[in-house]
């Protein structure tokens, strides 16, 4: 496989088609390399537009759903950003080149360690990531300028609302299948939220989560 034509044909087929056409975000995916994120059974999937297995459970996100994703959010240098189910690592990555600080909360041991592996030998020492599950947020570091969910959930639970600043946002893929759909969730103050739906997809649940309704708009 030629990798650097695989990288090329994932972000102007897949990527661009999908309204992702920050310049930033779009070099980004260039500069880090997905495929060092990957487990080595599915390497020659690392480009293809579909969600990887990582365990019995778990699910590496789309590449196109992470490109939007971090679109979306907007990151900016100055911020601190917690991301909930950091799998293997590779969001955690592409948010560690646009925040000040990153912490990824992950609650399975087995994709923890290779999380914090794969981010230490991409340089990427911005970036902690924590061996738990992200249902009830990091009170102990809040409040956030971003939080992003990488994977799925049935409802957003408050707790997680109530850990953003005035002017944070939360992106998140809430419902249940078939229909699902991503969402940008902005505090505007003390104990007001705007929310804007991204687009729909479908993507594996987040563990810790309950599946009855926490929080709706």
């Amino acid at each position: 496989m030629n990798v650097e034509q695989a990288r090329f044909n994932m972000i102007e087929q897949q990527i661009r088609p999908w309204d992702v056409l920050d310049p930033s975000v779009l070099e980004l995916l260039r500069v880090v390399h997905r495929e060092d994120f990957v487990p080595e059974a599915h390497k020659a999937q690392a480009f293809v537009d579909v969600e990887l297995p990582l365990t019995a459970t778990r699910r590496m996100l789309a590449p196109k759903v992470e490109a939007r994703l971090l679109q979306e959010l907007k990151v900016q240098r100055h911020e601190k950003v917690l991301e909930i189910g950091a799998a293997t690592g590779h969001l955690a990555a592409l948010l560690g080149h646009k925040a000040q600080r990153v912490i990824a909360l992950e609650a399975d041991t087995g994709l923890a360690a290779q999380a914090a592996a794969n981010l230490k030998r991409a340089g990427l020492l911005n970036v902690t990531v924590l061996n738990q599950d992200g249902a009830a947020g990091l009170p102990a570091e809040e409040p956030f300028d971003v939080i992003l969910l990488s994977g799925s959930v049935a409802e957003l639970p408050q707790v997680l609302l109530s850990q953003l600043k005035v002017g944070g946002r939360l992106a998140a893929i809430v419902g249940s299948e078939p229909v699902m759909r991503a969402v940008l969730v902005t505090r505007t103050g003390a104990n007001d939220y705007s929310s804007v739906e991204l687009f729909d997809t479908v993507a594996g649940r987040l563990p810790g989560f309950a599946e009855a309704p926490a929080f709706s708009f």
